[in-house]
């Protein structure tokens, strides 16, 4: 926009925020304030009266909400309220609501909330409608939503203004209406699978389970330390030694790092743990998962995300890092003997390492650049090198290699299972091998959390367990572009 355009229209901004405080002022000086209101009774909602409409026509109905648009046409005007479902039209006559009244309502701004009582009606274009017999100002609005037409579209004033781009972007509502419903599905799903939800703690010793830097924080009353949790794993492994056979949770997890179309640092992570399976009984209840979702909330297996269609009807294909690596890259790991074979083979195809990496390192660089985005139908990608895995069983035939997988879709990491290391042995030797890391400058590695291996130690049973990015899966269920689409608040930059 032209700054003079910019400066001529600021004033006129300015004034219409001053005329709706005077009326605000009006109001009380007049004993009629708004804000006095505590409660206001709603039988009713907008789709709800035009789905019911052959039972509810000629009955009395009260609604409220927002007034979206204003036609005063002398003794008679319309307006259009937007509720929870969507918006209605109502018909707002001074012989019906008295003169005082309708002189008052004529003084509403777009905005305001308000509720209205009246008969439900068709008028004489067809449109379902309301003939309002008493109209109540329930919140006035000091400032000025967007322009009708254009609404809200500048990207970055939407995710700082939620409240505003809700109020003018229905499909966003949708959105989020979409969100609760895959989480409701998610739990109704484990609930009826024999799984009981917990918390565990935000604020950990010891951030482990995952590679990610934490966030960092001092605790006054104790003078301690504490870091915001990375991940779920540790405690609710926890439970499983304690004999909670199947748990699992849902909550927000924190990673200090940076922020694209797919990560924010503060997101919602599922994870759940079931004793006596393994990353094969991870699979089963993965798919099964993914298709009861998707058919709770969107009524088919079939998604379609950018116009590409995937189909959770079908078996998820099931593919080894290392196949994938030689379907996508053309490269037969297995012939790789050595770490330095490894590097050779990356610096032949650009690929840059740091010289702390391994041979099984190089392998999930390669898998990365090279097969990755190829994986757009629902894809289980198996058996991952030991080095990048700490906390998983090795294959009982090739120690090298590890029983885990991720589970793909649109070329997105969507899920991360493990069978998960139960012998107290190897996972000290793991945890030591990743502070070894830790010392040579790996932000992301994992330290020794003495009270974990304390538990394995008592005795954890074979478990299989994963983690389900809740974020992503609710952009593949939305078609939304960018993570931030899926958050109500995500994380910004803070603004002047």
């Amino acid at each position: 926009m032209p700054e003079q355009q910019k400066k001529t229209q600021e004033p006129d901004i300015n004034q219409l925020r001053k005329v709706r405080r005077e009326k605000l002022a009006d109001l009380q000086a007049n004993g009629n304030d708004p804000f006095a209101i505590t409660k206001y009774e709603q039988t009713h909602h907008s789709q709800e009266i035009k789905d019911c409409f052959d039972e509810l026509e000629g009955q009395i109905v009260s609604i409220a909400g927002r007034m979206m648009s204003k036609r005063v046409m002398g003794k008679a005007s319309f307006c259009n309220v937007q509720d929870l479902q969507g918006n209605i039209q109502s018909y707002v006559a001074r012989d019906s609501v008295g003169e005082e009244v309708y002189k008052g309502f004529k003084k509403f701004d777009v905005g305001d909330v308000i509720g209205i009582v009246g008969e439900v009606f068709r008028t004489k274009t067809g449109e379902i409608s309301i003939h309002a017999s008493a109209i109540t100002l329930l919140s006035k609005s000091l400032q000025i939503l967007p322009e009708k037409f254009h609404g809200l579209t500048n990207t970055d004033l939407r995710y700082r203004q939620r409240y505003v781009d809700l109020i003018m972007n229905p499909e966003v509502k949708d959105t989020f209406i979409k969100r609760s419903r895959i989480i409701s599905a998610i739990r109704k799903y484990l609930d009826g699978q024999g799984f009981m939800e917990v918390e565990t703690p935000m604020l950990v010793q010891n951030a482990g389970g995952a590679a990610a830097r934490p966030f960092e924080t001092h605790f006054n009353a104790l003078d301690e330390d504490l870091k915001l949790r990375i991940s779920l794993e540790l405690y609710l492994k926890r439970l499983i030694v304690g004999g909670m056979e199947r748990v699992y949770e849902i909550g927000r997890v924190f990673r200090n790092e940076g922020l694209d179309t797919r990560h924010n640092p503060e997101f919602t992570l599922m994870e759940l743990y079931q004793a006596y399976t393994d990353y094969h009984g991870m699979m089963e209840l993965t798919e099964n998962l993914y298709r009861h979702v998707a058919q709770e909330v969107l009524g088919t297996t079939r998604i379609v995300y950018n116009g590409v269609e995937m189909d959770l009807g079908k078996p998820f294909e099931r593919i080894t890092m290392v196949e994938a690596v030689r379907k996508y890259a053309g490269i037969d790991w297995d012939t790789v003997q050595t770490t330095e074979d490894a590097k050779k083979l990356a610096d032949e195809h650009h690929i840059e390492y740091e010289e702390r990496h391994k041979k099984g390192d190089i392998l999930s660089m390669f898998f990365e650049e090279y097969a990755e985005e190829h994986l757009i139908q629902p894809t289980f990608v198996m058996d991952h090198p030991i080095e990048i895995s700490p906390l998983t069983k090795k294959k009982p035939d090739n120690p090298e290699y590890v029983e885990r997988f991720e589970f793909f879709m649109n070329g997105w990491e969507m899920a991360n299972a493990y069978s998960e290391l139960n012998d107290p042995v190897d996972q000290r030797e793991r945890f030591r091998a990743q502070e070894e890391l830790l010392a040579q400058g790996d932000e992301e590695a994992n330290t020794t959390d003495e009270d974990f291996m304390n538990a394995l130690e008592i005795g954890m049973p074979p478990t299989g367990g994963i983690g389900f990015g809740i974020d992503r899966m609710c952009m593949l269920l939305t078609d939304s572009a960018a993570i931030r689409d899926v958050l109500l608040f995500p994380t910004m930059r803070t603004v002047d």
